[in-house]
């Protein structure tokens, strides 16, 4: 942009040159460009983190519902007839890979128990990664714009500067008139980057809080579950 474009998109500092869309139509094409990105990752951050929140909130409620189900005396096998076709859940995911494994042992004669108490611990340990692995799924998106987005904006806010030095050189008016409207438009692309930025990083490490949370309690039933199959193998050793 030469300056003697610059000086004739200059305006007069009125209210409406100050509003929110008056600011985006007439900034640089490069501070559109970094406003309306921050926009969609914004956007992007909130639908991650209303999926995130109900996916936790159902694998809360379904794991409540399972172990309820597990400590209520029903016998292994049925409730393994129950979840093998659609596990449904988490915490169910890993008692179905588990029971598989010791089904297809026992039907195969595993000659070796301590083997088969080996294999039921890999298969649950993988059971778990795997849960883990789709927990933590577009976390990284979080991640990425929390740290990136102020910076992102920030390089919006520096080109807008620039360009708002450029129009009072051109002008060679440095009244308030002048000035404003380009800082305005330039500190706006950083507010646009906080935006997405804050709610990205507390949505991040709320998710990831409960992505460990639901990781030890796998964990947790996992040892529980690997001792009651232990004493099953050393009563039929």
């Amino acid at each position: 942009m030469n300056p003697a474009d610059i000086a004739q998109s200059v305006t007069p500092l009125t209210s409406s040159n100050l509003s929110l869309f008056h600011l985006f139509l007439h900034a640089h094409w490069v501070v559109e460009t970094v406003m309306a990105g921050l926009l969609a990752c914004s956007v992007w951050v909130w639908a991650i983190a209303i999926d995130k929140t109900l996916l936790f909130a159902r694998l809360r409620r379904s794991g409540d519902h399972f172990e309820e189900a597990f400590w209520s005396g029903q016998s292994l096998e049925e409730l393994y007839k129950s979840l093998a076709a659609e596990p449904g859940h988490s915490t169910g995911s890993l008692f179905v890979a588990a029971m598989r494994e010791w089904k297809r042992s026992l039907e195969g004669q595993a000659r070796s128990f301590a083997g088969l108490q080996m294999r039921i611990e890999k298969v649950m340990n993988v059971a778990i990664a795997r849960e883990v692995e789709n927990m933590e799924r577009r976390l990284l998106v979080l991640a990425t714009v929390g740290s990136a987005g102020p910076f992102i904006g920030l390089f919006g806010t520096v080109v807008g500067i620039m360009t708002s030095f450029q129009s009072i050189a051109a002008s060679q008016n440095t009244s308030l008139a002048v000035v404003a409207p380009g800082i305005a438009e330039s500190l706006f692309a950083t507010a646009i980057g906080l935006v997405a930025a804050i709610p990205a990083t507390i949505f991040y490490n709320k998710f990831t809080s409960e992505v460990n949370r639901e990781a030890q309690r796998l964990e947790g039933f996992a040892d529980e579950f690997t001792a009651i199959l232990s004493r099953q193998i050393d009563e039929r050793g």
